[in-house]
């Protein structure tokens, strides 16, 4: 519901820059608004932690998570009145609210996976349930783009505010039910350590955090930018012309490949599985997470079948990356700074499948970027952790920049600003495998 819910964005950008005829720049005010919220809520739990001690230590992870499932459930209530009065401002206010949800989840849920097993397989862990995060972001355009921009329009085919209305409306009974159930089933407790008090900001005195900080913010812009301009993307005329009924198909694509990718990640970087099951295990979790999408999506295969070319690269950059985080970011990072390249300076279907193409490769960047960050920190890696998260703040800040670029030089060449997002996170990734370099020989070591 977290990765659906996010993605449905995405749907929403392309309809409400048509019925309120927004500029990129202010339809881009969607992304602007909800991941905004991740800044303005971590800031503010920084602050409560700083000065008040740890909320979540104090209220446990389960009473954490079910406070973000039930605000984020109010934030999509807040869509029936937005929709009721057609007024843009509600949207993005409701969109906030969701954000801020969706915020406190980040911070307990996130850290929760980590703490179900051991240090050294957290980014393991951490993959696999971004995997199915992005199942839900896969199906989100296919779903929720039938939904607003077919079951709910209107007759005659036209955008109406109250195709909204009701789809959000749901979507906060489910996360609801969703908090019910964790209500109901036992969850493991934590006790925390008791820390030795950390005062001012000594964190930052760490460079591979302090990059960390810049390469997370660099990726979730770049990996919410390119989600966001896709359906724009492709319907220019040099690109496909397609409709946004075709186009959100490809979309579920682009987020789709992130899903094969965490999937297999998540088999990479496990430390418990010898080099040859890995393969086996990876190779096979690959074809059945295809074989997924290509049920889901309303494409034919000749027109999917382009993504068994990425599926094999991404396979090939596992394997030369040898586990070792930061290598295999450096290697999935330059790959998308090429594919972007290529989006920019070609027409027709090879630029589309250079777009669609990043989403496979985005697949362990938070994850990895997210455990290089904060390793070594010792008794400040909650406080890392906590600015790691208002780093999120990317996805709110390159949207709007990439809007206002694509107003003055059209969407096709508006790309340049996540390939200099890449360039850093290439940049991050081989910094950390030469400073990192105790990380990286475990990584290798424990994959044997």
């Amino acid at each position: 519901m977290w990765g659906f819910i996010t993605c449905m964005n995405d749907i929403l950008i392309p309809y409400l820059k048509q019925l309120f005829k927004l500029s990129f720049f202010e339809s881009m005010l969607v992304q602007f608004c909800f991941f905004g919220a991740y800044f303005v809520g971590s800031l503010i739990y920084f602050l409560i932690s700083y000065t008040k001690g740890d909320p979540i230590n104090k209220v446990g992870y389960k009473k954490g998570i079910l406070f973000g499932i039930v605000l984020a459930a109010i934030g999509c209530a807040l869509f029936f009145p937005a929709a009721t009065y057609s007024v843009y401002p509600l949207f993005l206010g409701a969109l906030f609210v969701l954000g801020l949800g969706f915020t406190v989840l980040q911070i307990t849920a996130n850290a929760y996976v980590s703490l179900l097993g051991p240090e050294d397989s957290a980014s393991s862990r951490l993959n696999l349930t971004q995997a199915f995060n992005a199942f839900g972001t896969t199906i989100a355009p296919i779903l929720g783009g039938h939904l607003i921009f077919e079951f709910f329009s209107e007759a005659d085919g036209s955008f109406s505010a109250s195709a909204t209305r009701i789809p959000y409306l749901i979507f906060a009974v489910i996360l609801l039910l969703v908090g019910l159930l964790i209500f109901y089933v036992k969850l493991p407790s934590f006790q925390p350590e008791e820390e030795e008090q950390v005062k001012g900001l000594g964190v930052l005195r760490f460079p591979h955090l302090t990059r960390g900080i810049i390469a997370l913010f660099c990726y979730v812009g770049a990996e919410v930018a390119v989600g966001s301009f896709i359906i724009s993307f492709l319907r220019l005329p040099e690109i496909t012309g397609l409709d946004e009924v075709v186009s959100k198909n490809y979309l579920s694509l682009y987020w789709g490949g992130a899903m094969i990718g965490r999937f297999v990640g998540s088999i990479s970087l496990s430390h418990t599985l010898s080099q040859s099951k890995k393969v086996i295990y990876m190779l096979g979790t690959a074809i059945l997470v295809f074989a997924l999408i290509y049920g889901i999506v309303d494409l034919t295969f000749a027109q999917i079948s382009f993504f068994l070319v990425f599926i094999a690269l991404n396979f090939l950059g596992f394997l030369i990356g040898k586990s070792a985080p930061a290598r295999t970011l450096a290697i999935f990072s330059a790959i998308n700074v090429l594919l972007l390249i290529s989006a920019m300076v070609n027409k027709g279907e090879l630029a589309m499948y250079s777009v669609l193409g990043i989403g496979i490769f985005n697949s362990i960047m938070f994850s990895n970027i997210y455990t290089l960050a904060i390793a070594k920190l010792g008794a400040y890696t909650s406080q890392g952790s906590s600015l790691l998260v208002m780093a999120i703040l990317g996805g709110a800040i390159m949207p709007l920049i990439q809007g206002a670029v694509a107003d003055k030089i059209g969407v096709h060449h508006s790309f340049i600003l996540p390939l200099i997002c890449y360039l850093f996170i290439l940049y991050f990734g081989i910094y950390c495998s030469k400073r990192l370099k105790g990380i990286e020989q475990t990584s290798m070591k424990s994959g044997h």
